[in-house]
């Protein structure tokens, strides 16, 4: 739980100074990774070793390196090391280059309807200093935290932000990056050229439609595992991304429709909501997150699979063997959850 008042003064001015002079090495010298100073304070202050009672070694330039030094250098990584242990006996770190897992697992709050039941006023505080430490100059974000601003990038950070409470007035904190976001946004063509990843996690979040997505069929873990293009001889990541996907399509699913997802389908698109051909957006991708174009038999599969297999797989009898592929998914996902303790392969599938 959150003490404001944790910790004595000169504690608290420390973690104030540890803030300011990230956001300032951002901007002088373009250092993006925090350096986990205040989590490395934190682990130093409970493990209670002293790193000072070890004198530094300091060598010239011309001054040979001599066993005492080297010595004494290794007994201070050491302690280091020691020091920013956790109490359980691993070595935490911050996982946050990517800008693109934080945004969906809070989708997956507001959805649930337990974001405020999860987030403390404090933890929503920190989620947003983080969204808007990482805001580019021209106003997106980027895909991790150095790229270059990126469709999905802006989008995800933008619904974050909103998601967590913040609106579209200049606020004191963002010095207007909501609104500076939203224009990027519409500057680059709206929300629609989102790259597919974002384009499930919005129609879940309600704000896109399904039909603007390429088919994630779930059928395909049914097929026999000899098949050459069945899932499980994908690189892991990519098939472990695709599972829940697949089962999200599947289902069509999508959160309530609340005031706020009505508002954000307005906010995020050049046209109105109702205007937008869904259809004609399954293979649109802003330039900025084109690393490749699509192939013509990539396309050509995507629209068979939407243009012939869907219309079948929604009507009886087919639609059983949708219930089928939904029943498979189900029962690989929590084989993976329960075989690796709710660990998994990465974040990518949990998000």
């Amino acid at each position: 739980e959150f003490q404001p008042d944790a910790g004595t003064p000169e504690e608290r001015e420390e973690v104030e100074k540890a803030r300011k002079d990230y956001v300032n090495n951002k901007k002088l010298h373009g250092i993006h990774p925090c350096s986990d100073m205040l989590m490395r304070r934190q682990l130093i202050k409970e493990s209670g070793i002293d790193l000072l009672s070890i004198p530094p070694v300091r060598l010239d330039e011309n001054e040979q390196v001599n066993y005492d030094a080297v010595t004494t250098a290794v007994k201070k990584a050491l302690r280091l090391n020691r020091a920013i242990q956790a109490h359980d006996g691993h070595w935490p770190a911050e996982n946050a280059g990517s800008l693109l897992y934080t945004p969906p697992l809070i989708i997956a709050l507001y959805i649930s309807g337990t974001i405020d039941t999860i987030l403390t006023k404090q933890h929503k505080k920190e989620l947003i200093r983080f969204v808007y430490n990482h805001q580019n100059e021209d106003g997106g974000w980027g895909s991790y935290i150095e790229g270059h601003s990126t469709m999905i990038g802006s989008v995800l950070s933008y619904v974050m932000l909103r998601l967590l409470g913040e609106g579209l007035a200049e606020s004191d904190d963002g010095n207007g990056a909501v609104e500076r976001g939203r224009k990027w946004i519409l500057d680059h063509g709206g929300a629609a050229g989102i790259p597919s990843w974002g384009k499930t996690y919005l129609a879940v979040l309600g704000v896109y439609e399904w039909e603007g997505c390429n088919p994630l069929p779930p059928e395909f873990w049914l097929f026999p595992s000899s098949f050459p293009f069945h899932p499980a001889k994908m690189w892991i990541y990519c098939r472990c991304t695709y599972m829940p996907m697949s089962y999200l399509y599947g289902k069509r699913y999508h959160g309530p429709i609340t005031d706020l997802v009505l508002s954000l389908r307005q906010e995020i698109y050049n046209i109105p909501y109702e205007q937008i051909k869904w259809n004609q957006q399954r293979h649109n991708c802003c330039k900025e997150d084109l690393y490749y174009p699509h192939t013509l038999v990539q396309d050509l599969v995507w629209d068979g699979l939407h243009y012939f297999s869907e219309p079948f797989l929604k009507r009886w009898p087919f639609n059983k063997l949708r219930k089928r592929g939904l029943k498979r998914v189900v029962e690989l996902m929590r084989y993976g959850a329960t075989e690796t303790r709710f660990i998994t392969t990465g974040n990518g599938e949990k998000a």
